[in-house]
C-alpha cells in the first residue's frame, strides 16, 4: 500500500510486518455518531481491510474519551454520572459502527479504566524532566522536545491561536511557554478524582491517548490515524510526551482524514450542526449510508446531503442486480493500495455490475455487505 503521510506530507510506501498495530482516537461519549465520525471511523475500516486481505493480523486500537471536559460538562448539565453517561452513548456508538459494517477493534479501552498508566507516564515525563509541577497541576514542557510542532507544520504564532480555540489557555501565567499542555489537573467540585503524589486531581486529555497508545500498542506503533482536527494540539501532543517518556519515535506512518461539512461549514459538536447516524437508519438501510460515506476521498474536505444517500441506493441496486462474484476485485485492490482511493474503487464496481459481473467480493472490500 502507499498511503499520505501527514508527518512527512507526501504519499509513502506502507510497509509494515505481519501484524500491524494501529491507533485511532475515538470518540468522546456525551452524544451520538455523526456523520463527521462515521466519515472516519469506514475510512480507517477499509484501510483495516485492506490490510487483513492482504494477510496481515491487525491490532486495531479505538480508544473512547469517558473523563474530559467536556464530557463532565454535559454529565454535570444532564445530572448524570459521567459513567452512566459514557455507557449509553459507547453502546449506541457500537450500534452504529456494526450497523455500518465496520470491524470491531482489537482493543477498545477507556481513559477511566488507564489512570494507573497515565500516572506513570507522568512520573516518568516529571522524572525526565519533560514536565513540571506548578502547585497540583501538571504541564508538560514544549521546549524540551528538539522537534516540537514538526507534526503540525504550522508556526508558532498559529498553535497559540489554535490552542486558544481549544480552550487550552496558552495565556496561563504558570506556564513556562505558552504552548505548555496539561497533564494533571485538580479537579472542580463534583468531578472525578484520584490521588497521586503531585496532588488529587484528573489526568489532561492528550496525557490519556498517550497511556493508552502506550500500554495497548508499545512504544512504537504503525500507524496512527484521527480526524485531521486532532493534528494539533491533541496528535502533536500525544507524539512528543511518548517520545520524551520512550526516548524512540512513537508513529511510523500518521494518517488523517479530512472533514465533513454540512451547508459549507465544518460539522462539529460545538457549532451543533450534525446529522446523526441513528437518524439516517430510520430512514436509509445501513449499507447505502456507508456507501454514502465512501464516495469522496479521504484527504479532502466535503459536503454532505441526503442526495447522497438517494444515489447510494440507486448503486446498491444496481450492483446487487449483477449478482455474487469476484469481478473488479484486482481493481479495488489497486485502488486502494493507491492512497485509498475508494471512488476509484467504486467506479471499477459500478463497470463491472453493469457489465452483469458479479461485485459482491469487491463490494466486500470497502466494506459494502450486498
Amino acid at each position: 500500500m502507499r498511503l499520505y503521510d501527514t508527518g512527512r506530507g507526501e504519499v509513502v510506501d506502507f510497509e509494515p510486518g505481519p501484524t500491524v498495530t494501529m491507533y485511532v482516537c475515538g470518540i468522546t461519549p456525551y452524544d451520538t455518531t455523526h456523520v463527521g465520525h462515521a466519515a472516519t471511523y469506514v475510512t480507517y475500516d477499509v484501510v483495516q481491510r485492506r490490510l487483513i486481505d492482504l494477510g496481515h493480523e491487525v491490532r486495531y486500537v479505538r480508544n473512547i474519551t469517558d473523563v474530559d471536559d467536556d464530557m463532565l460538562r454535559a454529565s454535570a448539565m444532564r445530572g448524570v454520572h459521567y459513567l452512566d453517561l459514557a455507557f449509553g452513548e459507547t453502546a449506541r456508538f457500537d450500534e452504529d459502527m456494526a450497523a455500518l459494517n465496520c470491524l470491531e477493534p482489537w482493543s477498545e479501552p477507556r481513559a477511566s479504566g488507564a489512570i494507573s498508566n497515565i500516572r506513570g507516564l507522568i512520573d516518568t515525563l516529571l522524572t525526565r524532566g519533560a514536565a513540571y509541577q506548578v502547585d497540583r497541576t501538571v504541564f508538560f514542557d514544549t521546549s524540551t522536545p528538539a522537534d516540537f510542532g514538526a507534526l503540525a507544520g504550522v508556526g508558532l504564532d498559529r498553535m497559540h491561536e489554535i490552542l486558544g480555540a481549544w480552550g487550552e489557555e496558552p495565556d496561563d501565567p504558570r506556564k513556562r511557554n505558552p504552548l505548555d499542555f496539561v497533564l494533571w489537573r485538580p479537579a472542580d467540585p463534583g468531578e472525578p478524582s484520584w490521588g497521586a503524589r503531585w496532588g488529587t486531581g484528573r489526568p489532561g486529555w492528550h496525557v490519556e491517548c498517550s497511556a493508552i497508545a502506550l500500554r495497548e500498542l508499545g512504544p512504537t506503533i504503525d500507524l496512527h490515524g484521527g480526524g485531521i482536527d486532532l493534528l494539533y494540539p491533541h496528535h502533536e501532543s500525544v507524539r512528543v510526551q511518548c517520545e520524551a517518556a520512550t526516548g524512540t519515535t512513537f508513529v511510523r506512518h500518521w494518517l488523517h482524514q479530512s472533514m465533513v461539512h454540512l451547508d459549507g461549514r465544518k460539522m462539529s459538536k460545538s457549532d451543533g450542526n450534525l446529522i446523526f447516524v441513528r437518524d439516517l437508519r430510520e430512514r436509509f438501510e445501513p449499507a447505502a449510508i456507508r456507501l454514502a460515506l465512501s464516495i469522496h476521498r479521504y484527504r479532502r474536505p466535503w459536503n454532505w446531503t441526503d442526495a447522497l444517500l438517494v444515489e447510494a441506493e440507486e448503486r446498491l441496486t444496481r450492483w446487487r442486480w449483477a449478482g455474487a462474484g469476484d469481478a473488479a476485485l484486482d481493481a479495488v485492490r489497486a485502488a486502494l493500495d493507491d492512497d485509498l482511493d475508494v471512488p476509484t474503487a467504486i467506479d471499477a464496481i459500478d463497470r463491472a455490475a453493469a457489465q452483469g459481473e458479479g461485485v459482491d467480493q469487491a463490494a466486500s472490500l470497502i466494506g459494502v455487505q450486498l
